[in-house]
């Protein structure tokens, strides 16, 4: 059914949950920091360059159409300029890119109030007949189908839509806005008879208010040196960090996460700043120089990384209403973090959709109404006033063209058939990388106005996931064993091809009695993973006379490994082979495991080298370090003691 957005709000549920009510209440607080810090327009004609331009355009009765680049807040300055400065009129937005041709008008059987007979009748979409004045931005509308284009010039042309006139519904202006470039919409209209229709603008950064909106967003922050920054930078260069991204550089910054996750990853790829040569070489990369500029503009530090990411990310999604994309390799725990955090955050399953069997019928149905106009059945799980989370799995993976532009429609304007979604607090997308151990995956690719939805986009590594103890959990010394061999004896690429599901799958196996090999991700004509398993093997039955190492070991003879650690620091300052040995092993250990054997770890820590039990409180997540700072504290006991 039609993508399209009304600025009436909706109104609030009391039986939403606390995640709900602490979002909305967030939200007011910020509202009436705007009100109060930031005057007002005072009606039309004043303002931006564009909002002169919509308050001339309603006043002519004139179709107006407006281009410039993305991500520089035009479709922003609507639904905001026109409620403001025109008081009772509504802004239907109507997303073009994400139209089927049956959303905007359907040929359906109605029954004639006269006859009673059954007459062939052309239902028109409801949210063209609000009731109350309205203005219709077609948003992309150079992204559309032939068909929906047809319909959409009828539309900018007329101002009717089938035998429907516009004007008798309400409609007080339309609008058309598009990006130009053909990167982003592969089309021109070249209709002479449509162009001399319309009056068009061409518009930048500079004539939208965007600097406005983002001073409203951070009352705390005085963004003037940010301004400047982006003003200094060369036209290239602010393309690509547009206003849109700014502002989710300064959501990083807010949250204390890294500036660069604020940045797009267009194609599987980190946007990065830089400049063409005059000879069409890459400039030099600016990008750190760029952010930790931002940084310092809004006194917030721009750090490296943050101790568990993947969740300090999901858990700020929730909590300040974002859209996230997570990108990482496939069977690195992705979809099962997400589903535990979102349970954390809200008490709730997420609302999950995966893209490959996702159609467009799961989300929603058009169907006629008695009143001769078409609605929308919306799916259930979107439905509801509690607070949910939509998480996509496999966003670059689509079934088809269609039920990506529904899914566009949700994730750009948080809406569906042109209704909000009740209770959305986050939308979580997950996908895999365009390349993965030298070998292409069949996804998708995006454009650089489709990446710039996500406030965060992170690309997830292995280790970020905290699989290991719920491996440990759920299958006790066997996991032990074999993340014992994950960890210390296969290299890094190694470690790439045995994904944290693959090493399930080896652990089922041997406690099935199964040969482990078979687990391996099978490439075709007999050849499996490159990552020889008998290490594993002689780890899991003890043969071949091999002596493996582990805290197990360690705390079976751990007076033994007391005296070889005492000799150790005898004979050097920085220790032995023997000590970083088991400074390897402590490094590998799950905090679990650690805790289980918390004496033997003191004991072992006062023989090693002042660095290396330092080197186990930096860059740890926090729990890691309360355990440490613990051992720590339990080792200078023991060396007191008589």
């Amino acid at each position: 059914m039609s993508s399209v957005e009304t600025t009436a709000p909706a109104a609030e549920d009391g039986s939403a949950d606390r995640a709900g009510q602490a979002a909305r209440q967030t939200r007011k607080t910020r509202k009436t920091q705007k009100t109060q810090e930031t005057p007002r327009r005072t009606g039309p004609g004043s303002g931006s360059r564009l909002e002169q331009f919509i308050s001339a355009m309603i006043a002519m009765g004139q179709t107006g159409q407006v281009f410039g680049e993305h991500g520089i807040g035009k479709t922003s300055t609507f639904l905001t300029y026109v409620p403001e400065a025109h008081p009772g009129t509504e802004v239907i937005l109507v997303p073009a890119a994400n139209l089927t041709p049956d959303d905007l008008l359907v040929n359906a059987p109605v029954r004639d109030e006269h006859s009673g007979e059954l007459v062939l009748t052309q239902l028109i979409m409801r949210q063209l007949t609000p009731g109350t004045p309205f203005v219709l931005l077609i948003d992309d509308s150079l992204q559309a189908g032939e068909t929906i284009q047809s319909q959409l010039m009828q539309i900018a042309c007329n101002w009717t839509l089938g035998e429907h006139d516009l004007r008798k519904l309400g409609c007080v202006g339309v609008f058309l806005a598009d990006n130009e470039s053909l990167a982003e919409t592969s089309a021109r209209r070249s209709d002479l008879a449509v162009l001399d229709r319309m009056v068009t603008l061409r518009v930048t950064a500079n004539d939208t208010a965007w600097r406005q909106k983002l001073t409203e967003r951070y009352p705390d922050w005085d963004l003037t040196e940010v301004f400047r920054l982006w003003a200094g930078l060369t036209p290239r260069l602010r393309s690509l960090l547009s206003p849109r991204t700014v502002q989710h550089v300064l959501d990083c910054a807010r949250a204390g996460f890294p500036l660069s996750w604020g940045l797009p990853l267009v194609g599987g790829q980190r946007l990065r700043l830089r400049d063409v040569k005059s000879d069409g070489k890459p400039g030099p990369d600016r990008t750190a120089e760029i952010l930790d500029g931002v940084a310092a503009a809004v006194g917030c530090p721009n750090p490296a990384t943050i101790a568990d990411p993947v969740r300090a990310i999901l858990r700020t999604a929730v909590r300040e209403n974002w859209s996230v994309l997570l990108q990482g390799p496939p069977g690195c725990g992705k979809t099962e973090i997400t589903k535990a955090v979102v349970q954390e955050e809200t008490g709730r399953d997420p609302v999950y959709f995966s893209l490959p069997v996702t159609n467009v019928e799961d989300l929603c149905v058009p169907i006629p109404t008695p009143d001769g106009t078409l609605d929308t059945l919306l799916s259930r799980s979107l439905m509801g006033p509690e607070s949910k989370v939509i998480v996509w799995d496999e966003y670059n993976r689509p079934k088809d063209k269609a039920t990506f532009a529904k899914l566009m429609e949700i994730t750009q304007e948080w809406s569906l058939a042109g209704r909000p979604i009740p209770g959305l607090c986050a939308q979580i997308a997950l996908q895999n990388p365009p390349y993965h151990l030298g070998r292409k995956l069949l996804v998708s690719s995006n454009n650089v106005a489709q990446a710039s939805r996500f406030t965060v986009s992170y690309e997830v590594s292995p280790q970020d996931i905290p699989a290991n103890q719920w491996l440990i959990d759920t299958y006790g010394e066997v996991a032990e064993t074999v993340l014992e061999w994950w960890k210390s004896d296969i290299d890094d690429e190694g470690r790439e091809w045995i994904t944290k599901r693959t090493l399930e799958r080896l652990i089922k196996l041997h406690l099935a009695g199964q040969p482990l090999e078979t687990g391996l991700i099978y490439l075709g004509d007999g050849e499996y993973a490159p990552v020889p398993l008998s290490g594993l093997e002689a780890r899991l039955s003890e043969s071949q006379g091999q002596k493996v190492l582990g805290l197990k070991e360690l705390a079976r003879d751990v007076a033994e490994w007391e005296a070889r650690l005492a000799a150790a620091c005898e004979s050097s300052s920085e220790g032995t082979n023997d000590t970083d040995l088991v400074h390897q092993v402590f490094a590998n250990a799950e905090v679990s495991q650690l805790k289980r054997h918390a004496e033997v770890v003191a004991r072992l820590l006062r023989h090693m080298p002042p660095k290396l039990r330092a080197a186990h409180l930096v860059g740890q997540t926090p729990e890691r370090q309360r355990f440490w700072i613990g051992a720590l504290s339990q080792m200078a006991e023991l060396s007191a003691a008589p």
